[in-house]
């Protein structure tokens, strides 16, 4: 169905008069009532009847007006989806409760005039896909792991340094320290289901184990966090690690206890990609905020793997 058709309808019921719609439509009389007949031979109707005031509308154009007007507003939203500035800002976070989805959270309470799509996508080479086609404006990732360099056109820059934190269930070894080294760690069995190969954390993981001797355990599906928090509570043998800034909830008669790693504190590196070309005037106030709100990177005391890219 033609649009300029259907909006010229919309414009002659709304003034009653060919010649107005045609000022209107800034088009000919004769333009309008070409239009007209057109969608009339298209729907196999009559819209509009002649009358001494000008044109009214048939039984099946009154009919018709509040499809037409829904049409009209439908293609509207569908241009402006997609219109830089006018379209919301797609951001890309790994998780709902993560320090990414904080650093949004944030963002918006900041900039509640900035509309959003908060979005999760899975693995780096996902989001940069995303990121050259368009599909998304920025992602938080960790960069670039080895053997995932940042393609051409991808700008990155460190936004985070998230500490990690040991979790453990009540029963736990390690449960009643206020604080635990790095080597203290050394023996412990730390579970982390959903580890994928490949990935940035992935890497970031492997990095750790190998400069400290820990071992994290990868086995069994990856049940979501409620599972996770359901084993680690009743299992005094295991533990997990968690970041600092994740947001998560359990029962209180899981009694979980979240306690800080130090000497080294290993961090997690959070860095925001995008594309250099990318025109949404939004994306340029996602980074100066991030920018204002950053925590210093490599700081004494401080870990995080050697294929960090700088801040």
């Amino acid at each position: 169905m033609d649009l300029e058709a259907v909006r010229t309808f919309a414009a002659v019921a709304e003034t009653g008069q060919f010649q107005k719609a045609a000022a209107d439509l800034s088009i000919t009389q004769q333009a309008v009532s070409k239009r007209i007949a057109t969608l009339e031979r298209g729907l196999g109707v009559r819209l509009f009847t002649r009358a001494p005031r000008g044109a009214e509308l048939t039984i099946d154009g009154q009919a018709f007006l509040p499809h037409a007007r829904e049409l009209l507003r439908v293609a509207e939203r569908a241009g402006a989806s997609v219109r830089p500035g006018r379209r919301p800002l797609r951001v890309d976070v790994i998780a709902s409760r993560s320090a990414q989805s904080s650093l949004m959270r944030g963002f918006h309470r900041a900039h509640t005039e900035i509309d959003l799509d908060v979005m999760m996508l899975l693995g780096f080479e996902t989001a940069v896909t995303a990121i050259r086609s368009g599909a998304i404006d920025a992602s938080f990732r960790a960069v670039a792991a080895p053997g995932l360099p940042l393609p051409e056109g991808i700008e990155s820059v460190r936004v985070l340094d998230e500490p990690l934190q040991l979790l453990t269930g009540p029963a736990h070894a390690l449960a009643g320290a206020r604080s635990v080294t790095v080597a203290q760690l050394a023996g412990h069995r730390i579970w982390m289901p959903g580890i994928a190969p490949g990935t940035e954390w992935g890497a970031y993981y492997d990095d750790l184990t190998a400069e400290f001797g820990l071992t994290i355990e990868v086995t069994g599906p990856n049940f979501g966090s409620d599972a996770l928090l359901d084993t680690i509570a009743d299992t005094p043998a295991l533990a997990t690690f968690m970041g600092e800034h994740s947001r998560l909830i359990w029962p209180d008669g899981h009694d979980l206890r979240r306690i800080p790693v130090t000497d080294p504190t290993p961090v997690y590196p959070h860095s925001l990609l995008w594309h250099r070309d990318n025109p949404h005037p939004a994306l340029a106030a996602l980074r100066t905020h991030l920018a204002a709100t950053a925590a210093g990177h490599d700081a004494a005391g401080t870990w995080a793997p050697g294929w960090v890219i700088p801040h």
